[in-house]
């Protein structure tokens, strides 16, 4: 009895589809976390009051979270601008000299290991089908999954922020002044490592060195926080 064929609309799902999302969603949290959990050891290790440390974070919270949005948004937009650039510089192209585009396309096929005949066949056969779509893809490298999102990019920025700067806030509302800095620093690292393991994991990088980078500077943005609220502040507390 004949075996069946393998079905036409398998899909099988790649890392690299997740890049966009995954690096501004990545980048904001470990921003909002990071920078308000500092925020708050350095104004904790000079003395200041929990509603002048809520106040603090909160602040923080909410420009971080639009400063995030607004780089994201300008910097995928200018990414955005080139692609909308090449794409119609490539529709001229293809309108003015169809066949030496052709001819272009056949070239990169060839490269790529195919014979000239195949290649010819490949690119008579796209050129017919979607001569756009196989240029941007195979001339220029611009896919669909990986097309700039100003606006995505943008939002998943700043909701990951505020995401990060969560945790140190709840702590503020929570927490006794007296060990509020100890309180902190341990959970911001912990959630720091599980963010960069995390993180890791999904990008198919190794676990640990992910979530020791991550660690690394963390500590670091703390530790030099809280060394200026002991240097210049009032009365540092623990």
């Amino acid at each position: 009895m004949p075996h069946s064929l393998p079905r036409a609309s398998h899909h099988e799902a790649h890392r690299s589809q997740h890049v966009g999302w995954l690096r501004a969603a990545v980048l904001g949290a470990n921003d909002g976390l990071i920078s308000t959990a500092s925020l708050v050891v350095g104004m904790a290790a000079a003395g200041t009051s929990t509603h002048t440390l809520l106040l603090t974070a909160l602040a923080g919270l909410v420009a971080g979270a639009l400063s995030m949005a607004a780089g994201e948004y300008v910097s995928v937009s200018s990414q955005a601008d080139t692609e909308a650039a090449d794409r119609a510089r490539e529709e001229a192209e293809l309108a003015e000299r169809p066949d030496f585009e052709l001819e272009e396309l056949k070239q990169i096929y060839v490269q790529r290991g195919l014979s000239p005949e195949l290649a010819g066949q490949v690119a008579h056969q796209l050129t017919a089908r979607d001569a756009l779509s196989a240029h941007l893809r195979d001339e220029l490298g611009l896919t669909e999954h990986g097309q700039a999102r100003p606006l995505q990019a943008a939002l998943a920025s700043a909701a990951a922020f505020a995401a990060g700067a969560l945790p140190p806030i709840l702590l503020v509302l929570l927490w006794s002044l007296p060990g509020l800095t100890g309180a902190i620093t341990a959970s911001t690292l912990v959630l720091l490592a599980v963010l960069g393991a995390l993180a890791a994991r999904l990008g198919g990088a190794p676990v640990l060195r992910g979530a020791a980078r991550v660690l690394f500077w963390g500590a670091m943005a703390m530790a030099a926080t809280a060394l200026l609220g002991h240097l210049f502040g009032a009365a540092p507390v623990a």
